[in-house]
């Protein structure tokens, strides 16, 4: 099938190439010179384990193309996927002027019967303002479908080759059919193909993210509990995560959730639901307390250090991106942390795998305040402190005895819960976790 992919981010990327690696062929579109320029020389401008491969091979065999002539794209696709961006307002409505743009320039450009499909994660009723765009500017036939994507950074590429499930929503029996054979190839194993309803398709994709936005908020709920009443959060994480009614999924207690999806799709809910003249109490907390999270090891630390002070100490930061398996520091957490820090005068040495170029672009100036490390040593090295942001795994197994070697004092803030109690207590590390008891320290402390 000839498809065109209008955007070249995160969803558009891995969609194209994987739609590409599956036998169709690819024409990706994008108006930045530079990004273009990047990929036609085989650049990808994310990480993504996995997508390296499927991309290079797409290209080389021809089924994956990059270009900035909409026109030429759409006339010779049969499906036209929308991925662009809809990023959040100060009142957490998304912003479809991109989405609409597109929709307004392609209308005039069909020729034949085309399949316009809203791949980014819109609101509800943005289907219809799509349809009604593009009937503005042409009598051709054609059907506009929602397609939410659900996939995971990090996992990007295993969640769109193996689908858990795949969601279409349209009224149109004749796009429906053309969606599912493009999407058989994908759910060969027998997951579904769940068509429903436009509107319903785009609600799907909010209510599957606010959900587990809900669970991770409510779990960093019961850890502050946890530290105040002196349970542990990791026991309780297991005694219900086997309740089959609950999951082991989306349980762990930390410093909240960022990204470029949990934090929008929360929001544009809740301001959907506003707008609706529906009070949703339970995303206004679940927003609440993730805003609190954020900061919450940043008061362990101003605890901590009340009688000598912040101010002059060295903090090493393990981790900037919101997860790991990314270079996406949207809404991390890290970002939060350090300027707090800055703002009270300490200084920061900080280390990622990956996203460390992309801290300095959204950091800005200020990121020349910070000292990044060539690797998770240096940044221990005559640290006051370290503060645990990301579990990436190569922070998991560490030399316990590196942190009082390369330390001025062994103390360990981590958002996280890497390590074993047991082990951190046998180490001598002062050592602060969420949810937990605190360690070698008479100090009971909690944000």
């Amino acid at each position: 099938m000839k498809l065109a992919v209008i955007g070249t981010g995160y969803v558009g990327l891995v969609s194209g190439t994987c739609f590409a690696d599956s036998g169709n062929e690819v024409t990706c579109v994008d108006n930045n010179p530079e990004k273009l320029k990047a990929l036609k020389n085989g650049e990808i401008p994310i990480y993504e384990p996995g997508l390296d491969t499927l991309f290079h091979r797409s290209i080389r065999e021809k089924r994956l193309s990059f270009t900035d002539d909409l026109e030429s794209a759409v006339k010779q696709a049969e499906v036209i996927f929308l991925c662009l961006p809809t990023p959040p307002g100060a009142d957490g409505q998304a912003d479809l002027s991109f989405v609409l743009d597109v929709a307004a320039q392609i209308a005039p450009m069909l020729e034949d019967y085309k399949v316009i499909v809203n791949k980014s994660t819109v609101p509800v009723g943005t289907a219809d303002k799509v349809r009604m765009t593009i009937e503005a500017g042409t009598s051709q036939e054609f059907d506009v479908v929602s397609n939410p994507e659900f996939l995971r950074e990090g996992a990007a590429v295993d969640d769109f080759l193996k689908p858990e499930r795949v969601i279409i929503g349209s009224s149109s029996e004749r796009a429906l059919e053309i969606m599912k054979s493009l999407y058989d190839p994908f759910v060969r194993s027998g997951n579904p193909i769940i068509a429903m309803d436009e509107r319903s398709s785009e609600l799907t994709k909010y209510a599957a993210n606010s959900f587990l936005a809900t669970k991770i908020s409510f779990m960093n709920e019961i850890a502050n509990v946890c530290e105040r009443v002196g349970a542990n959060i990791d026991d309780i994480r297991r005694g219900i995560g086997t309740d089959s009614r609950i999951g082991k999924r989306f349980l762990f207690a930390g410093i909240g959730y960022g990204g470029s999806c949990f934090p929008k799709d929360v929001q544009a809910l809740d301001y959907t639901a506003d707008q609706h003249e529906y009070d949703f109490n339970i995303l206004k907390s679940v927003i609440a307390v993730n805003n609190r999270q954020k900061l919450s090891i940043v008061e362990k630390i101003k605890s901590y250090y009340e009688a000598d002070g912040i101010k002059g100490k060295t903090f090493g930061i393990w981790g900037l991106s919101f997860k790991p398996e990314t270079d996406d520091i949207r809404e991390a957490p890290s970002l939060y942390i350090i300027r707090a820090l800055l703002d009270m005068g300490a200084s920061v040495k900080a280390y990622d795998p990956e996203a460390i170029e992309t801290f300095k672009e959204a950091f800005g100036e200020d990121s020349n305040q910070i000292e990044f490390c060539e690797d998770q040593g240096e940044v221990l090295h005559n640290s006051d402190a370290l503060v645990i942001c990301t579990e990436w795994n190569e922070f998991r197994r560490p030399s316990f005895t590196r942190f009082s070697e390369l330390m001025k004092t062994p103390v360990i803030f981590d958002g996280r819960n890497l390590y074993d109690l047991k082990e951190a207590k046998k180490h001598g590390l002062i050592y602060f976790s969420v949810g937990r008891e605190s360690v070698n320290t008479d100090k009971k402390i909690h944000a």
